[in-house]
């Protein structure tokens, strides 16, 4: 439904209300014969209210006039809490406030707009008894709604809790009527929005301090209570500070300050407002608390609670569902339990994030201020409607200069700003000392940036995990570059969208591969954009630009300034030209509490130790954990580890790439790894399972590895049996007692020992860790024989499209190379044309046909074509055995000859590869490069099976249906 057809149904409505009469702005639909708030005929149907969108409300008093030109009714906008946050989009299923401008010239010291004279003659007039009136009124003229949202106050945090709470209940198809009645004047409106009390379902009423104080609150209260559907919600406060006793003789810490004769404030009969407050009491079943922790479980038992009053089953059955997928997917990784300071950083995220800080963060809170002529800082957003041009100004709870927003059609402009520390010189001067830091008080995004190991990611998982209630969910995104566009399809499951290749954007023509991936993108973005608020965490962002088509990352992510934030790690200097929060080692009291444990009692000369060991390690947290881990499962202390660790000599390793700049100079660190490794293979023999589990998680994909695959992997790789004498008797000094509890070794155990030495991290995902990149990059750079070959056979044998895509993408990658990357893995022919059956075809068909990726799906066949070509050539070339040269007379023979059966199946597979790759073409419109791929198919098909073989049959007619429809491309061109 667009505006205009919301138009015309609001203007009939606006018209019957000016018909009625002035004493009757109550009046029950129940008892009307002629209209029933359940009609048929004004219910949206659940699958049309579940598409509407749920961008917000429009709660601004002045709301911009339509950029069409078409005058915007007066009943077509809903209340407006304050220019703090204007909305973009007005979703058909929501009444919205005036076009005409609401003056607060006359708003009183407590915010009401409404004289308490005139509001009292109001009273008055209504006898406050709510007396229905049945009014005689055409069903085709009437709107009922399902829940009606009340509330009272311009705090940025009830905005958004209310925005969120009205968004899912639409999304769950249910239509919310959403007003702050203190913010009009005008008696008509206040006439519409008694009429949607009235014929709403149910109501709720968010309370808050001052709700009791708001006289509209108060009516609302005893309307709904009359009524029996009042669902009440407790913003900051809590059921038991709603006492009229408390209340009134300013008993407690809440009511010293805001209570008192708030009958007064109500413009209406101290017993009515008691009656009001005490009906709270009465309502037992449906006591809901929305306090800063758990913002998500009280919207969403809201929502439990009406949909289950309303008869929705399908809405219970949909959360319950919802509920047991978050519990397990969330979150990749368990909270860490030990995690040791980032508070200042934390605040700071929170700030950046939300504008606001509360609860024990406070204490960390640092202040902004606003410079007076500051440069701009621009961020680039080609994507952004004349619709969502707005000025946005904002204020930080403790800073009083303001905090300017402007947005263009081209750019989103960010004001920069002075970070203060104040810092009272001695001698009690007052004088104060001002060190200053660029940072960006940003919408809703933060990005954090630090070398490997320095603990981005531990930070990122313990903002989540402190803020989730906050957002519907947490989604966490793999930010390397060659992963990072799957992995952002892959929400469409939390995010229950169909981003498959059969929705494309138009069905009335075929759509480019460009279309159809951009078509994909923004069914996630949309989803994303709407008023119920996501954390995107991107971690371990490698490129601005994705590997696959450079395009740049932005353009996947949701605009900037919802309710959606977006968090981001990475090693990057700068990112979209935002200046990152720099992330620094931790201090050395963390350090030390880090490394020590649980073992307090270090004499001085270990203390020195361990000061000397976080210093070489170059303070990397990562280090820090092992340096700890290892104090705790060993017999030994720091002197005698620092001492083993100096001994352990050094591989000999060529090092390059930007990637292991850190490794390259910080040999300390690599001794730490080796010594590792030599006590797992004391434990379990040289080569032990854990010591080439490492090593072969190199090759894997960035994301969670099955135990069970790595073991397999692993068990590929053959052992080395070396070292010498010396470092088998240190070793065995330094792990006596260790080792009798690891006699027996299995994959379990092996796994125990690498999470209990902190080389992997546990997911929680059940048979799933995790290696840090620091690892994987020594464990690719160590260069142990087979490991690389040791995956991809793992992979082959055991890999799951559904459950491993990334490695076996990661597996494709070390096989065929892509880009500019070389080939690390070279396969015999029987083991080429078993992955290409198995796993190849299967995973391009899933990827272009599932996620509309279709430059990836068509590049994997590409190279794949051109490694079967190079297999083929291969076996046409003359192959000279020693026992045919004293043969003068017989021939040289190739491999083709010496092994036919084996290279007719590579022919077939070859040509199976060219007509996936020529089907795939039909659906991007591509039909001439088609109908070149399914000639050599057809020619390879009848060389070998004959033209009258199904599959050279099937192949033709794919021919047929490429000519016909190249034909008629060209037709219309030439027209």
């Amino acid at each position: 439904m667009d505006l205009r057809e919301d138009s015309v149904r609001l203007e009939s409505l606006q018209a019957t209300s000016r018909n009625m009469s002035s004493s009757s702005a109550f009046f029950s639909a129940n008892q009307s014969p002629f209209f029933s708030p359940r009609s048929s005929t004004c219910q949206l149907s659940e699958s049309t209210r579940s598409d509407a969108q749920c961008n917000s409300i429009n709660f601004s008093a002045d709301p911009p006039s339509s950029s069409s030109g078409i005058q915007v009714p007066e009943c077509l906008a809903d209340v407006g809490f304050s220019g703090f946050q204007k909305f973009d989009h007005v979703p058909s299923t929501t009444l919205v406030a005036s076009g005409i401008r609401s003056s607060y010239d006359h708003m009183g010291d407590n915010g009401y707009n409404v004289p308490i004279a005139k509001h009292r003659k109001h009273m008055r007039n209504h006898d406050m008894s709510f007396s229905p009136v049945p009014i005689s009124l055409s069903s085709n003229r009437r709107r009922s709604y399902d829940v009606y949202i009340g509330l009272h106050g311009r705090k940025p945090s009830l905005i958004r809790f209310t925005n969120w709470l009205r968004a899912e209940l639409e999304v769950q198809g249910m239509t919310c009527f959403v007003s702050d009645r203190a913010r009009f004047r005008n008696s008509r409106k206040h006439e519409l929005r008694e009429r949607a009390m009235d014929v709403s379902s149910f109501g709720v009423v968010i309370l808050t301090r001052k709700s009791l104080r708001n006289p509209y609150t108060i009516e609302e209260l005893r309307f709904f209570s009359s009524k029996k559907n009042l669902v009440p919600i407790y913003f900051d406060l809590r059921p038991g500070d709603c006492l009229v006793r408390d209340i009134v003789e300013k008993r407690g810490e809440l009511w010293e300050k805001h209570g008192g004769d708030l009958w007064v404030l109500y413009g209406g009969l101290e017993k009515e407002w008691k009656e009001a407050v005490n009906g709270l009491v009465r309502v037992d079943e449906w006591k809901l608390e929305a306090q800063d922790g758990n913002w998500r479980d009280c919207i969403l038992q809201a929502v439990t609670v009406l949909a289950m009053k309303l008869g929705r089953r399908s809405v219970l059955e949909r959360l319950t569902k919802w509920r047991d997928m978050v519990d397990k997917e969330e979150f990749p990784f368990p909270r860490n339990e030990n995690f040791i300071g980032r508070k200042k950083e934390l605040s700071e995220l929170e700030f950046i994030l939300f504008g606001d800080i509360t609860g024990e963060s406070e204490r960390d809170y640092f202040e902004l201020k606003a410079r007076s002529k500051g440069k701009n800082l621009t961020v680039g957003w080609s994507k952004s409607s004349s619709a969502e041009e707005r000025h946005r100004a904002s204020r930080s709870r403790k800073g009083k200069e303001p905090v300017i927003w402007k947005e263009s059609e081209k750019e989103i402009e960010m004001e920069s700003f002075e970070r203060q520390h104040y810092q009272r010189p001695k001698g009690g001067q007052s004088s104060r000392r001002k060190r200053s830091k660029k940072t960006v008080y940003g919408k809703g995004v933060a990005c954090v940036t630090g070398d490997s190991g320095i603990g981005k990611t531990e930070l990122l998982l313990e903002f989540a995990y402190r803020f989730h209630q906050r957002y519907k969910m947490v989604l966490w995104i793999g930010g390397e570059s060659q992963y990072i566009r799957q992995n952002y399809l892959n929400l469409r499951s939390f995010l229950e969208v169909d981003v498959g290749v059969g929705n494309s954007i138009d069905k009335s023509r075929i759509n480019s591969f460009e279309e159809q991936e951009e078509a994909a993108i923004s069914r996630v973005r949309k989803e994303l954009m709407r008023n119920i608020p996501f954390l995107v965490v991107i971690d371990n962002l490698e490129s601005e630009k994705d590997w696959w088509d450079q395009k740049l990352v932005m353009d996947l992510l949701p605009r900037f300034g919802g309710e959606t934030h977006i968090l981001i790690s990475t090693r990057l200097p700068c990112v979209m030209n935002l200046e990152p929060l720099k992330l620094s080692y931790l201090s050395g009291v963390e350090a030390m509490s880090l490394m020590q444990g649980s073992i307090k009692d270090y004499p001085i000369a270990d203390i020195d130790a361990l000061r000397i060991i976080e210093e070489k390690v170059g303070r990397l947290t990562l280090a820090l954990a092992i340096v700890g881990s290892m104090l705790s499962e060993l017999p030994i202390n720091p002197s005698r580890l620092l001492d083993t660790i100096n001994r352990m000599p050094s591989r000999d390793i060529l090092w390059s790439g930007r990637e292991v700049h850190l490794l390259r100079k910080n040999t300390f660190l690599l001794q730490l790894f080796e010594v590792c490794f030599s006590i797992f293979d004391h434990a379990d023999g040289p080569g032990s399972l854990a010591t080439r589990m490492v090593l072969v998680s190199g090759w894997f994909a960035p994301a969670a590895i099955p135990i069970s695959l790595l073991s397999l992997a692993a068990h590929k790789v053959p052992k080395k049996h070396n070292g010498t004498q010396f470092w088998r008797k240190l070793l065995h000094s330094l792990t006596c007692g260790f080792s009798s509890s690891y006699s027996k070794r299995s994959e379990v155990e092996a796994s125990s020992m690498l999470l209990r030495f902190n080389l992997a991290r546990s997911s929680t995902k059940e048979g799933y860790f995790h290696f840090n990149e620091l690892i994987k990059v020594y464990a690719r750079k160590r260069g142990v024989t087979g490991a690389a070959n040791a995956m991809v056979q793992a992979v082959a044998s055991r890999g799951s499209l559904s459950l491993h895509s990334e490695h076996v993408w990661a597996a494709c990658f070390l096989l065929f190379g892509f880009g500019n990357n070389p080939k690390v893995v070279e396969l015999r022919v029987s083991e080429l044309l078993c992955l290409v059956k198995q796993v190849i075809l299967p995973l391009a068909i899933w990827t272009f046909v599932t996620f509309s990726r279709c430059g990836a799906a068509l590049e994997l066949l590409r190279v794949c074509t051109d490694a079967l070509e190079a297999a083929d050539q291969a076996f046409l070339t003359p192959v000279e055995k020693w026992l045919d040269k004293s043969l003068c007379w017989k021939p040289i023979q190739t491999n083709a000859q010496l092994n036919p059966y084996l290279w007719e199946e590579l022919a077939l597979s070859r040509a199976t590869v060219l007509e996936t790759r020529a089907k795939l073409m039909l659906r991007g419109g591509q039909f001439d490069i088609g109908d070149d791929l399914i000639r050599k198919a057809i020619f390879i098909r009848t060389s070998i099976c004959g033209e009258d073989h199904p599959d050279t049959i099937a192949a033709r007619e794919t021919l047929s249906k490429l000519t016909r429809l190249l034909a008629n491309v060209e037709t219309h061109t030439s027209s």
